[in-house]
């Protein structure tokens, strides 16, 4: 890792600086480059952040410690199966911790000792396959990378994977969507869909395993479904040979006729499109192709505008079953908060890491352009959707289209009291870091501020930990005593990356999972199994 030019900071500020190997050696600080375009920290929000962690984290070790889930109203702890914890919300904070620093020291060595006493993968039980590689892999992937290689996160991950492994046994190995650690998949499993997110959300953690370990049968793994998804692109229900229902046949690999989202159980894959290249530093330009083609049937198929206020949202395709080819779905202005994260990885796309302005975007491709501005525009749209009674946004917006009589005084509705729910999710804030990042914008972090007050106000507990709640329109809310483990491992996270100096995290040396767990990039000494 190439040593950063660091700023004078006033009180004594200190930012983040990268791991090494030997943590007692401090290099010499490298003279500035010429280019030090980088932004400064806000200390008292990024510190507000820090407090609100602690908050959390405390009521979680005081009542939870070890468990996966945490219920702070009642102040409790459960496990995903009748055995202990697997490391759900532990292996998801290890990471925020270190990127914090100094002030979580002492939980971060009690979290760490948990890793290396009491965390085993030898349990009779079913977990989900994408859920523990997004979440528990890449949390301790990533902590080993952060925490200058310690290698008990290392040698948790790779148990971890190897338990892993057997899921892919499948036809054409995509990954069943359950695992159970003690037994081989039951043959019966494979005949179920599989999710086309979870299938191709797991390869960066497989493929940056194999590339610290240098064993390849993680790549082979990991590079085997993106082969079959790649094949797939060829059906008849792949709009435009780039947009792809939520749902593949492990029997024969294909897609199936179901609907085509960016929200649940879509919107990974197209996120992962663009940070494989990112990721093996732009080496597999095959994943940049296929996201460039993505999006681009994106912007002819899903892009809408409310007719009021103009504001830009993601529509989807509902499959119709039709048999006729140009009626085999039907436009839904649905739009989960899951897609708020696109805002963002459009302007990730862009950029690639690297800060731009104004005059750099418009010397660009109108293809970029065109990224550049839906992704500002769709950011500002998830932020609309947080002018609620609480300033929380719901998990499912409706948008008005020109066929409804409402479209002349409101843009969108929350449709019942199940969308209606807050559940801590972090991809509005995943989409203001970004934007944050790549322009330097000061409205982003506005807007990030905005949404943690309103997280203060209605999400937190008094005595420790937040809880999402029933419905953003209501007040006082009703709370629903789950503090997801995401909140810990993005939301917070991602909000003080907000606010912290962008040199913390650099997007051109990390690629963030999608559990915004960070890892680093590499050049890679495997090719990629297909062209």
């Amino acid at each position: 890792m190439r040593a950063r030019w660091l700023p004078d900071f006033p009180d004594g500020e200190r930012p983040w600086t990268p791991p090494t190997k030997d943590s007692s050696v401090n290099p010499p600080k490298p003279e500035a480059p010429a280019d030090s375009s980088y932004t400064l920290a806000d200390p008292v929000r990024r510190d507000a952040i820090v407090k609100a962690f602690k908050h959390a984290w405390s009521g979680y070790e005081r009542d939870a410690f070890g468990c996966d889930d945490y219920h702070p109203v009642t102040k409790t702890g459960s496990n995903l199966t009748t055995h202990r914890g697997i490391g759900y919300m532990i292996a998801d904070a290890l990471d925020t911790m270190l990127i914090m620093g100094k002030d979580l020291s002492a939980e971060y060595r009690r979290a760490r000792d948990w890793v290396a006493k009491d965390l085993d993968f030898d349990r009779d039980g079913r977990y989900s396959t994408f859920e523990i590689t997004i979440r528990v892999l890449g949390g301790l992937l990533s902590a080993y990378a952060l925490s200058g290689q310690d290698e008990i996160y290392l040698q948790r991950a790779k148990e971890l994977a190897d338990r892993l492994l057997p899921a892919f046994n499948t036809p054409h190995g995509l990954p069943i969507s359950n695992v159970n650690f003690h037994s081989e998949p039951n043959p019966n499993w494979s005949a179920e869909p599989v999710s086309t997110a979870e299938a191709a959300t797991l390869q960066l953690e497989f493929k940056y395993l194999s590339h610290i370990t240098g064993n390849s049968v993680y790549w082979r793994t990991a590079e085997k479904v993106m082969k079959v998804v790649k094949d797939g692109l060829k059906g008849d229900n792949v709009v435009d040979g780039a947009l792809v229902p939520i749902h593949m046949s492990a029997q024969t690999g294909e897609f199936l006729a179901t609907d085509i989202r960016l929200g649940s159980r879509g919107d990974s894959y197209y996120e992962y499109l663009l940070k494989q290249y990112l990721q093996t530093n732009r080496t597999e330009r095959v994943y940049r192709v296929m996201y460039d083609q993505a999006m681009g049937a994106l912007h002819k198929h899903l892009v809408f505008q409310t007719p009021l206020n103009k504001l830009t949202y993601i529509a989807e395709l509902e499959a119709t079953h039709s048999a006729r080819i140009k009626e085999k779905w039907r436009v839904s202005s649905k739009q989960d908060h899951l897609v708020c994260f696109l805002g963002g990885s459009l302007l990730l796309g862009v950029s690639e890491g690297r800060s731009l302005n104004r005059a750099d975007i418009q010397s660009r491709p109108s293809r970029d352009r065109n990224d550049w501005r839906i992704g500002e525009e769709l950011t500002k749209t998830c932020m609309d959707t947080h002018k609620t009674e609480t300033g929380l946004s719901p998990e499912i917006a409706v948008f008005y289209t020109a066929e409804d009589p409402q479209s002349k005084t409101k843009d969108w509705y929350i449709k019942n009291r199940f969308d209606s729910r807050y559940i801590l999710r972090p991809e509005t804030v995943e989409s203001l870091f970004l934007g944050w990042r790549m322009t330097g914008d000061s409205k982003y972090r506005e807007w990030g501020w905005q949404v943690f007050q309103a997280i203060e106000k209605h999400c937190r507990i008094p005595g420790g930990g937040y809880s999402g709640v029933e419905s953003v329109t209501e007040e006082p809310v009703k709370h629903t005593n789950i503090m997801e483990t995401f909140f810990l491992g993005e939301t917070l996270k991602y909000l003080y990356l907000l606010f912290d100096d962008s040199r913390t995290i650099p997007l051109d040396e990390y690629v963030l999972n999608t559990e915004a767990h960070p890892l680093p990039v590499f050049t890679p000494n495997l090719a990629t199994g297909f062209a």
